[in-house]
């Protein structure tokens, strides 16, 4: 019995295995793609699904296919619309360090919500997408609906640790690195795809990164990534307005989570934090169940 047992569970665990992956390969034939017009810069966007309007924003270095797992599962009762950000894949990639400053990009998602034709949206973020995330709520409430934040602590909190840190500091080297000029030449595609462990999307994204521009990426961080000396932001908080949702992998070396301590201090409405400790920085991919089962849930209250 238990030998029968064992097969059952081996042939079950197969099967969502596979159904997975086939899942995975066939949101690429269902989705549809557009593009949107952000003064001049064209953002191009995935989308799948209908109903309220989700927009994820994927972070360094990773382009819209990050949120594959997110979109089959939201797509059934919304419009789950992922867009590469500027300088990623199949949007455009100007160039010149200030046409990738924060407030164009918060432009760029802003653009594409207006280009299908709503006022607000639920607001997804990663890693950098998560900075422009935040920016967005902080500065457009009136388009923000609902605010999902992965892996990039609120920039209070990045600004502090940074300043008193040391951890932190060390472990920010890489930023300083790319904030260097001639950085993007020691950039390759297969390198960048280097953090992908499913073999065919590591394929795709090595394609992908063949179509972007590496100068572009890390001009994220030469015009927004905070510089030594480090310091706290003294200007006064303008708090986010809307409920934040917040996912962290513990495992993340870039972003140390002591940076989310007191998020709760720059939000006016409920905070739902979920900390998963065997989920490294790209968490959702790494407990893509547990996210899209939570963002679900959570969207649904």
């Amino acid at each position: 019995m238990k030998r029968i047992l064992s097969a059952i569970v081996l042939i079950a665990g197969c099967t969502l295995a596979l159904s997975v992956s086939a899942a995975a390969q066939d949101l690429e034939s269902r989705v549809k793609h557009g593009y949107a017009d952000s003064n001049g810069v064209k953002i191009h966007y995935a989308s799948l699904g209908a109903g309220p309007l989700v927009v994820m924003i994927h972070g360094f270095p990773d382009y819209w296919y990050s949120w594959r797992h997110q979109m089959e599962a939201l797509s059934d009762k919304f419009q789950v619309v992922a867009i590469d950000q500027r300088g990623y894949n199949l949007s455009d990639k100007p160039k010149g360090v200030e046409n990738y400053d924060m407030r164009l990009l918060v432009g760029d998602v802003a653009a594409v919500i207006k280009h299908l034709g709503q006022s607000k949206a639920i607001i997804v973020g990663h890693d950098w997408g998560g900075a422009v995330a935040w920016q967005f709520a902080i500065n457009l409430p009136q388009m923000t609906e609902k605010l999902i934040i992965l892996n990039l602590p609120h920039p209070r909190g990045i600004g502090r640790e940074l300043a008193n840190n040391p951890q932190q500091q060390k472990n920010s080297q890489y930023a300083r690195n790319f904030q260097q000029e001639g950085a993007h030449l020691k950039l390759t595609a297969e390198g960048l795809a280097g953090w992908v462990t499913d073999p065919e999307a590591k394929k795709k994204y090595i394609e992908a990164f063949k179509r972007s521009d590496f100068e572009a990426m890390l001009n994220y961080y030469k015009r927004n990534y905070p510089r030594e000396p480090y310091r706290e932001d003294p200007s006064p908080v303008i708090k986010v307005k809307c409920p934040v949702l917040m996912f962290h992998g513990l495992k993340d070396w870039a972003l140390l989570h002591p940076a989310l301590n007191g998020t709760w201090e720059w939000l006016e409405k409920d905070l739902t934090l979920v900390t998963i400790p065997d989920a490294s920085h790209f968490v959702q991919q790494d407990a893509a169940e547990l996210v899209s089962k939570t963002m679900k849930l959570w969207l649904s209250r």
